[in-house]
């Protein structure tokens, strides 16, 4: 019998690397179809193109390493990273976002370093970090949910936007964003956190048309959507619940920490929880198993460090949302966590 040698990520169920991913991608349909209910068919459209794209620079690139383009579009890898950063970006974000995101995670941050078991950093986090540092106009130009404007975008009109920049009507997604009752569009944390560096105290931010819900309308239940989906990974165990449950431990305790610290100058632990990308980046994004810390204890601390930073990034950082930027700075702690929290070897 054959004994073969392989790279992470590594099942203790007998699942290949295939039926994981495909699992992960069945258990996010809860959070994309809440997606697509409050912010419209852009988001369906953007993960068709980002699919379509994937797999393209996946095959291409195989093919110029002289590798089986097959072998390595059977894996599934490029399905779940194209998924991770269509729901990751604005709905309405010009085709051009997803083509140029893309090839930052396929061809750089994944197959510069070897391919699939091989990458220090998640290429989905990769990508979306180097297109909100590099156009930040697009990658933070949400529209609001369709219970906060008068018309909801039809699917039309948000492929006009995507692939022209302008809708039927002959409309920019900017004039769209504005509206004609003159309302914000910006996402519930990046509102909050511009209410309370205006002076405004955590009450009056809250008093905001977007969170007229628990944590802003239409985010709430997308995040409860995805942790739907998260616990169905660890019911099915094609992820541990250590990331997930450190990453929400360490937001928790963080957030609510510094409330109690500072009463009024912080957004309370469940608007961290059930806002932005909350509980997308806990089990779908940091519990990649190939740039996250492969010991237990490694587990723990790694979820921890990401809710901390995610918390302080929010806080104090130039932009609303810190999951990306979170995960990826665990990633290079990664070698670290790891050598300190080995496991004894037997007889020492």
């Amino acid at each position: 019998m054959a004994f073969f040698i392989a790279s992470s990520p590594h099942a203790h169920s007998r699942r290949s690397t295939p039926d994981l991913m495909k699992w992960v991608a069945i258990c996010a349909l809860p959070g994309l179809i809440a997606q697509t209910y409050f912010f419209g068919w852009g988001t369906l459209i953007q993960l068709v193109l980002a699919i379509a794209v994937a797999v393209t620079l996946e095959a291409g690139v195989m093919l110029l390493r002289k590798r089986s383009p097959l072998s390595a579009l059977r894996d599934n890898s490029a399905l779940v990273t194209a998924w991770l950063l269509a729901v990751a970006i604005p709905p309405l974000s010009p085709w051009w976002i997803i083509v140029i995101g893309l090839l930052f995670a396929i061809v750089i941050a994944k197959h510069l370093y070897g391919g699939i078991g091989q990458n220090p950093f998640n290429p989905a986090m990769v990508a979306y970090v180097v297109l909100l540092i590099s156009f930040p106009v697009q990658m933070t130009s949400w529209i609001a949910p369709d219970q906060l404007v008068a018309d909801s975008m039809s699917f039309n009109n948000a492929f006009s936007l995507i692939f022209s920049g302008f809708n039927t009507e002959g409309l920019s997604l900017q004039q769209i964003r504005v509206g004609i009752d003159g309302v914000t569009m910006a996402t519930p944390l990046d509102a909050f956190k511009t209410a309370l560096h205006a002076g405004n105290t955590t009450s009056e931010a809250l008093a905001q048309p977007q969170f007229s819900g628990i944590a802003g309308i239409g985010w709430e239940w997308v995040n409860l959507a995805y942790l739907v989906g998260g616990l169905a990974l660890i019911k099915l165990r094609v992820v541990q619940w250590h990331i997930p449950a450190a990453f929400l431990g360490g937001l928790v305790i963080t957030s609510g920490l510094f409330m109690l610290l500072t009463p009024g100058e912080t957004a309370s632990p469940i608007i961290h929880l059930l806002s932005g990308a909350t509980m997308l980046g806990a089990f779908f994004i940091a519990t990649d198993p190939v740039s996250a810390s492969t010991t237990i204890k490694g587990r723990l601390i790694y979820g921890a460090f990401i809710g901390a930073l995610v918390f302080i990034i929010r806080s104090w950082g130039g932009f609303p949302d810190g999951v990306a930027f979170a995960v990826l700075l665990a990633n290079m702690c990664v070698p670290l966590i790891d050598y300190y929290t080995k496991p004894r070897t037997y007889g020492h």
